[in-house]
């Protein structure tokens, strides 16, 4: 039997509340820890190509560039992680999200034309990202220009009093926070292992409602709409990704109607770039949620870091959909493609990466 909608939103907005808490604790662990901790042992990712590859690994892994940004923003709240460093981790976070897409189109893979569609939409905005990231990790590296941005915007919110708004929130959260590091006997170490279960338990518990409530009508409103231009596709991306919080999903749900030609690439990509946009809003309310000007900061510069991409790659959007077109192509040659594709992308480059750069 189905649950209630009004259940379903009562159940979600505990598990938010949970997610918050998390966020919280991830943070207070790393006060809990001391400094030295988080200098001398955590990810050591002070090299920012080094910081780079463990955002993309680890987002290829747990599938969710929402968990990963937030919990950096939980280690810049917590000091284990200053704005310089968080940000290559972010900027990887958003390669990886896709192999959800990718497996979506093996689904069409006895059909090769329909396959071949599909491969090149669910690949889209993997070529995206990384062309994103060949632009901007280079002028990042030497500028900084994303910190120095997300800053401003920070400090814009701080003076209009943006960050005391959230207060009375944290006035919620912070008794169950002071009870987890009571009852964990005040160790850093089982209050960040606890942080982080909750974390990806509520994010992921969080998606499942949503999706519930909202990828049917959404599926209903492509049937009868379609995208009928780039502003409706690239509003349409970026409102569902904020209703349900995950990009994964969103961007998955147009793949099987590209792979079936009711879309083109031309329709998917400002689809996929508002998608983008919209898995920000996790990251930005959890630093909200914290009070840290550092942890909004590096929050801010996701949304940047997004935003400079599609300002920069739309008007060349030919560019992205032809390379995921020949990608596509090489589909049709083998399938083992998508597999090497995925293996070698997403997991083997960036493990030798990582190792090489320690």
């Amino acid at each position: 039997m189905d649950m209630p909608t009004y259940l379903r939103v009562t159940v979600f907005t505990g598990f938010l509340y949970l997610f918050l808490v998390s966020i919280s604790l991830l943070s207070t662990s790393f006060e809990l820890l001391g400094g030295d901790f988080a200098q001398h042992r955590l990810l050591k990712a002070q090299n920012p190509f080094l910081g780079l590859f463990v955002g993309i690994l680890a987002t290829s892994i747990i599938q969710s560039s929402s968990a990963v940004t937030s919990i950096a923003v939980g280690l810049a709240a917590g000091g284990a992680l200053d704005v310089q460093t968080a940000i290559p981790i972010i900027m990887g976070s958003n390669v990886g999200t896709t192999v959800t897409n990718t497996l979506v189109a093996a689904g069409h893979i006895n059909k090769p034309t329909e396959f071949r569609r599909a491969f090149s939409a669910a690949t889209l905005d993997d070529v995206f990202n990384l062309l994103a990231i060949s632009i901007l990790f280079p002028i990042q590296l030497y500028t900084n220009f994303l910190g120095a941005g997300s800053s401003l915007l920070t400090q814009g919110l701080v003076k209009v009093g943006g960050l005391e708004l959230i207060n009375p929130l944290k006035t919620v959260i912070d008794p169950a926070v002071g009870l987890v590091v009571q009852l964990s006997g005040r160790s850093g170490a089982i209050v960040m292992m606890l942080a982080i279960i909750l974390l990806f338990v509520s994010l992921r518990q969080m998606v499942h409602f949503l999706k519930s409530l909202v990828v049917g009508k959404v599926e209903k409103f492509f049937d009868e709409t379609m995208f009928k231009s780039a502003a409706t596709a690239f509003v349409l991306g970026l409102t569902c990704t904020v209703l349900v919080q995950s990009s994964s999903i969103t961007t998955s749900l147009i793949v099987p109607l590209a792979g079936a030609g009711f879309l083109s690439l031309v329709q998917v990509f400002p689809y996929v770039l508002g998608a983008n946009i919209g898995t920000t809003v996790t990251a930005i309310l959890a630093a909200l949620v914290t009070g840290e000007e550092v942890a909004v900061t590096v929050a801010f510069a996701h949304l940047l870091f997004n935003v400079c991409g599609m300002i920069l790659i739309w008007p060349f959007k030919r560019i992205p959909i032809a390379l995921s077109a020949i990608l596509a192509e090489y589909t049709l040659r083998s399938r083992l493609v998508p597999l090497l594709y995925i293996l070698v992308v997403f997991f083997i480059i960036p493990l030798a990466l990582i190792y090489l750069v320690r």
